[in-house]
Parts: structure tokens; C-alpha cells; sequence
């Protein structure tokens, strides 16, 4: 599979009619030779890849890297790099301009005054859009353990403990669950917290009455998932029960929508008529999902201004919401693999509304 990879940067640099590709961002880097560690650099030509890295990843190297000659370097990354007979040879190179950062640059500049260096991200992502089955079977995977978590936390939550205490609790059970590490920061917003859409566990108190909005996921084996879900503590009352219809609807029609060759603007816009005709268009002001895969915000994109065509198997999310300001939000969120007729729902957690006994 990584020599397939490889074999795809090649027509990209004849395309790009570049000499070499060099990068640098380690998720690229894991996608196209297999290496997980932490410090890298990979070399990319018409002739095949080399791989570079220092000692303490000699042993993780051999084992993990495939499809590129590797390298253990004595000193700098940079330094090595413009040794490799590849590098040498090479007279238009392309960089990985939104990794790379400028000192690294300027640095490359005066080590190899006779290069050209170009511009150019998004090879890889390009590539990663698309999910192989193995690649799939990881993020269901990871998508199951965070419903196994889920269901966890609905049985832990009570009046009076903190947001804090409820994220810490389930960052400790996703990893129970075998998740390496949650796939970011977990949200917690309870009642007016629940407005914000990126809200920060805090001090608040849980209390009779709130909505809990819950975003979290589980990195298994490098690979992401992400989901939401909105609980209420104690019995909903009317506004609970009409905000949270609105968002399921707007879902339903959002998940109706995202279909291989679909544009991520047309599903956007399916979920946000719903929430536009109930007359909350106002209080919805982020895109329907993202991809998800090696990062959980990757391509392709799913929002507003999203002109790019949905690709069969690439992973997104769905996760339209409505965020009232000093009153609360729903957001409901699912996972969903990309298929020629519709899409596969890999989260299974029940989008019925959740009381809490208070």
C-alpha cells in the first residue's frame, strides 16, 4: 500500500514538473512510508523516497518504514537532507509550505543556495481524502470504543459534578477502551455553556435543567473518529424538545445528503434549510462536518463555501447544531463513511433525546 503511495507523489512531481517533494509534516510522512515517530523528513523523486530520522528512532524505523530508503542521521535533519544523492540531483523541489516553518526555510535556502523550492501542500491530504477498507476498519473501530464511551458517561453523570469532572472521566474511559488518546480536547458545555460550540470544560456545576452537549472521539492505532451528543438532566421541557427536533431534522437531512460526487456546499446546505425555515438560521454559523481520518479535521471539507466533490470513501462528519446564547446548544454529530448511493453511519449511538434522572 505505501508503494502505491509512493507511486502516486510520483505522478504528482511529472504533473507538478517537479524534481523531488520533500515532506516534512509527519502524518503525511506516516500515510506514505508507515513511520510513526516523532522526527522526520521524506524525499520524494522519480527514482523512490528516502527517509530520514536520527538514532533514537533507528529500531521503530526498520521496523515501520516501507517503500523508502532510510537514513539514520548524525546531525541535523536539514543538514543530512541536502547530502541524499536524490536531494543533489534535484533542481525544482517541492516543500510542504504550510508545515515547514520559516526558519526551517530560510535555513534550507542558504544550505542549498542553487535549489528551487516550491510550494506545495495538499500533495498528500490530496491522496488521504480517500480511505482504503483497512484504513476504514481503524475509524470504525475508533467510533466504536467512543460510543462504548458514551454509553459510560450517561450512567456517570449527576447533578452538582463539574464539567470538568464529566471530560476527565471520559478522556480516562475512551482510553479503558483502547483508544490511544482521545482525538482532541473533549467538550463539555453544560446548560448557557452549551452555546458555545468549542466550549472548555469548566468549573460549572451540572444542574437540573441543562442540556450537556458532549464532542469527543478515540485515536486507534493513528486514526480518528468524532461525535456529538446532547443529554438533558432532568425531564426537557418544550424549548428543549422543540431545539432538539430542529437539530435532529436538520441531521436526518444532512445525512441524506452526503453521497459520493456530492459537493460538501450541497449537504451544508441541505441541513441548514431545516434550521433556516424554523427560523434559527442565526444561531448556526459553522459548516455541516469535516473529514476525518490520520487528523480529525482533514479533507474533504463539508461547510458553506465547500465547492469540493465528496469522494467514495472518504470519512466525514455530520453535525449540524443551534446555539442560543445565555440558554444553551444541541449539536448532534455522526461519523459517516461516503458511498456511491449515500453514506454508512459509523457512529451507533441512539440520536433520540437522553433524559438523565436529576
Amino acid at each position: 500500500m505505501a508503494n502505491n503511495r509512493i507511486d502516486s507523489i510520483k505522478k504528482a512531481l511529472r504533473l507538478k514538473k517537479l524534481d523531488a517533494m520533500l515532506f516534512t509534516n509527519l502524518l503525511n510522512i506516516r500515510y506514505l512510508a508507515g513511520y510513526s515517530g516523532s522526527s522526520g523528513m521524506l524525499l520524494v523523486n522519480s527514482q523512490g523516497a528516502d527517509f530520514l530520522t536520527d538514532f533514537r528512532y533507528k529500531e521503530q524505523s526498520a521496523k515501520e518504514v516501507k517503500n523508502a530508503r532510510t537514513t539514520i542521521i548524525a546531525g541535523s535533519l536539514l543538514e543530512e537532507l541536502i547530502r541524499l544523492p536524490a536531494f543533489v540531483r534535484s533542481k525544482k523541489v517541492g516543500i510542504e509550505d504550510q508545515n515547514l516553518s520559516y526558519a526551517q526555510f530560510l535555513q534550507l535556502q542558504k544550505l542549498a543556495p542553487g535549489k528551487k523550492f516550491i510550494a506545495a501542500s495538499g500533495m498528500a491530504e490530496s491522496l488521504r481524502q480517500v480511505k482504503t477498507s483497512a484504513e476504514i476498519q481503524k475509524i470504525a473501530r475508533a467510533a466504536q470504543i467512543a460510543d462504548q464511551a458514551f454509553a459510560g458517561i450517561v450512567k456517570f453523570i449527576k447533578p452538582g459534578l463539574t464539567e470538568k469532572a464529566i471530560a476527565s472521566q471520559l478522556d480516562h474511559t475512551l482510553k479503558l477502551l483502547g483508544a490511544a488518546n482521545p482525538s482532541f480536547d473533549s467538550i463539555v458545555g453544560s446548560g448557557p455553556n452549551g452555546a458555545l460550540p468549542h466550549a472548555q470544560p469548566s468549573d460549572r456545576k451540572v444542574r437540573k435543567g441543562d442540556f450537556i452537549v458532549l464532542d469527543f472521539g478515540a485515536i486507534y492505532r493513528g486514526y480518528h473518529s468524532d461525535m456529538t451528543r446532547t443529554v438533558c438532566l432532568g425531564r426537557p421541557t418544550e424549548k428543549h424538545l422543540k431545539i432538539y427536533d430542529i437539530v435532529t431534522q436538520a441531521q436526518s437531512a444532512g445525512l441524506k445528503a452526503v453521497r459520493a460526487g456530492a459537493r460538501g456546499r450541497e449537504a451544508d446546505a441541505a441541513a441548514r434549510k431545516i434550521i433556516n425555515d424554523a427560523g434559527y438560521g442565526k444561531y448556526y454559523g459553522h459548516g455541516l462536518g469535516h473529514g476525518v481520518g490520520l487528523e480529525v479535521h482533514e479533507a474533504p471539507g463539508v461547510g458553506m463555501k465547500a465547492e469540493n466533490l465528496l469522494p467514495e470513501n472518504s470519512i466525514v462528519t455530520v453535525e449540524p447544531g443551534i446555539y442560543l446564547p445565555g440558554w444553551g446548544g444541541v449539536r448532534i454529530e455522526d461519523l459517516v463513511v461516503v458511498a456511491k448511493g449515500g453514506c454508512r453511519i459509523l457512529s451507533r449511538s441512539t440520536k433520540k433525546i437522553i433524559t438523565i434522572k436529576a
